[in-house]
């Protein structure tokens, strides 16, 4: 089970933190209990019922890559739950300067209860949370999005209930997206197709742990038939804006319009 009534803060620093870099740092069990808490906390918000979980708890946020989504989901997550955010670019700290990761990680430990990392490199995140003594949430790597996931676990399961057994259509860029749903996949039981341009796939090893749950399929209609939910993301991700002309090239067969919605399930 997850504790989601806390965080590993300040007077537990002597235990191991538990921290969220990837997918697998969850049970199948503990991950839908993340997500349908988090449907339970929204509607107590839109009720006015909620309580603040969090009182007196610090987020930390590196942020080295920006962000609009992430960075206000996480920061009126924190205010709505009792707690404070504080958020950190690499300018306005000593991260801009060269400081260790390790280093950085060990001070913020003794000032904040939970630090989330928004980064290029997925192995500095994973440096940067084995030398934290407090716990460590991936808001985005080059390698993997765990936090997008359970939202968008989380928004099939208010819709159409159970993913387990159903079939997931990828459509466009192998990216860090990709990868969580390769994950998602085999963690939660549904087949995932993907349909991508040659140079363009996934990670070759996170696909073949996934066994079965997903494989890539030779074209975008293909990895749509009967699908129950289609995914797609920005053909040039953050840090590939040189490459949106080459890009638009490659991409070009695949949008995600009504015409491929038609090869979806009802």
């Amino acid at each position: 089970m997850v504790d989601l009534s806390g965080t590993a803060g300040a007077a537990d620093r002597g235990t191991t933190p538990r921290h969220f870099i990837d997918e697998f740092d969850l049970s199948r069990e503990e991950f839908l209990q993340v997500i349908r808490r988090g449907s339970e906390f929204r509607r107590e918000h839109e009720a006015g019922t909620g309580d603040a979980l969090l009182p007196r708890r610090t987020l930390g946020m590196i942020f080295e890559k920006s962000s609009t989504r992430t960075r206000v989901s996480f920061e009126t997550a924190m205010t709505q739950l009792g707690g404070h955010a504080i958020y950190l670019s690499p300018e306005g700290t000593q991260i801009g300067r060269g400081e260790p990761l390790e280093d950085t990680a060990r001070v913020l430990s003794e000032m904040v209860d939970i630090i989330s990392v928004r980064t290029f490199s997925h192995e500095a995140l994973q440096r940067f949370a084995a030398a934290s003594r407090v716990p460590v949430i991936n808001a985005l790597t080059d390698l993997l999005h765990p936090c997008q996931l359970l939202a968008d676990m989380q928004t099939f399961l208010d819709h159409a209930g159970d993913i387990e057994g159903r079939r997931v259509a990828w459509i466009g860029d192998g990216n860090n997206m990709c990868n969580s749903y390769i994950n998602t996949a085999k963690l939660l039981g549904f087949e995932l197709l993907i349909a991508c341009p040659d140079g363009y796939e996934p990670d070759a090893e996170l696909l073949r742990n996934a066994g079965e749950h997903a494989r890539r399929v030779g074209s975008p209609e293909e990895a749509c038939r009967g699908a129950h939910l289609v995914v797609t993301d920005v053909w040039a991700s953050m840090g590939q804006e040189q490459e949106q002309t080459m890009r638009e090239r490659a991409f070009a067969g695949y949008q995600v319009d009504m015409r491929l919605m038609q090869e979806a399930a009802d």
